[in-house]
């Protein structure tokens, strides 16, 4: 009886734990979403500015990291003779921000090399003035640098203001090298010169420039040529080819190259054809200089495109402009001037192909 009774405690003890046991519950699926996540791409960088802060005036180089005093320094054109091997190789010649050829007696060729965002130790040989000189300079503001000239030439040049700087009217810097005979032996040395340049400014901008040089005038709506062919005269046929390689026209004189004397044949970022007339002024072939849309011809990028050019007075700038009367601008970088003779002397040409 006492075993029963036990047994039946001990379901009764079991089943009141059964009863106050906590009910076991399923918890609901709850689905959780949570909000979008955003990506955010990073804000790409603008790109690079190509017009620099500061330029050289005459090439539109960068100069932002130029030396203030150099910025701040006169231009120095310089008088150069290019006929026969008697006068080339130059010294130096390579290192001008623009050149300018032009046509002398029986039609030899001459430059006017105007050095400023690099001015070498020395630069030779130096040949004499001629009228047209102060003119083409006038604009840079810088001194003119020759040896001799017509005693009116030398007059005219005073009259207008110009610095003149010359071994026969006292000027220092002058000296006779040893490898060939008088007068295309004759250098100059550019410090010497800066000393001799007073207050003279430095040179006010001359052309417009582009950035990048792909949005360059020609380069826009130019025609494709590779090689530019040109006649001064019998004296003087320079040509200029096309460097794909490495953006430059480099430079030919009868069809070989044009080699200075450090081994460096001469190039030009920009190429500038400008037709001019030829008058006779004391005996001497004069091109003129003061002109309004007179034509002309620029190559950049290896193209070239027609132009018309103005020169308002001995002082102002030159202004080229398109046939239509629009600005042109140039790639930044060396400039060759070619002054071609079409009237009043037998004429020459220019032929890009």
């Amino acid at each position: 009886m006492r075993g029963r009774v036990g047994v039946v405690a001990a379901v009764a003890v079991a089943l009141a734990v059964s009863a106050c046991a906590p009910e076991e519950i399923t918890p609901a699926s709850v689905t959780f979403t949570p909000d979008p996540v955003v990506t955010r791409q990073p804000v790409a960088d603008p790109p690079d500015d190509p017009i620099p802060a500061v330029s050289w005036p005459l090439t539109g180089a960068d100069a932002t990291d130029a030396d203030a005093a150099l910025l701040a320094r006169p231009s120095i054109a310089i008088k150069i003779p290019n006929e026969g091997t008697h006068s080339r190789p130059q010294r130096g010649l390579e290192y001008a921000d623009i050149v300018f050829e032009q046509y002398v007696e029986a039609g030899i060729p001459r430059l006017v090399a105007v050095f400023h965002s690099n001015q070498p130790e020395e630069v030779g040989p130096v040949r004499s003035m001629r009228e047209m000189d102060a003119n083409i300079v006038g604009s840079f503001q810088g001194p003119l640098v020759f040896s001799g000239a017509n005693p009116n030439v030398m007059k005219y040049a005073r009259n207008t203001g110009q610095l003149l700087i010359a071994e026969d009217v006292g000027s220092r810097g002058f000296f006779r090298t040893n490898d060939r005979s008088s007068p295309y032996n004759l250098h100059v040395n550019l410090a010497t010169v800066l000393e001799q340049a007073g207050d003279s400014p430095p040179p006010p901008q001359q052309f417009t420039f582009a950035y990048p040089s792909s949005l360059a005038t020609a380069a826009v709506e130019g025609t494709a040529a590779t090689h530019i062919d040109l006649r001064m005269s019998s004296y003087g046929e320079p040509g200029w080819d096309w460097q794909a390689d490495t953006g430059i026209w480099t430079r030919t004189e009868f069809g070989e190259p044009d080699i200075t004397m450090d081994g460096n044949q001469i190039s030009a970022t920009n190429v500038i054809v400008l037709f001019v007339r030829i008058h006779f002024n004391w005996g001497l072939p004069v091109s003129e200089m003061i002109v309004t849309n007179s034509p002309g011809h620029i190559a950049s990028e290896g193209k070239f495109l027609p132009i018309l050019w103005t020169k308002a007075d001995r002082t102002s700038g030159y202004v080229l402009t398109t046939e239509d009367g629009r600005p042109v601008s140039l790639a930044a970088g060396q400039t060759w001037i070619e002054l071609i003779p079409n009237a009043g002397v037998s004429a020459g040409h220019a032929n890009f192909s």
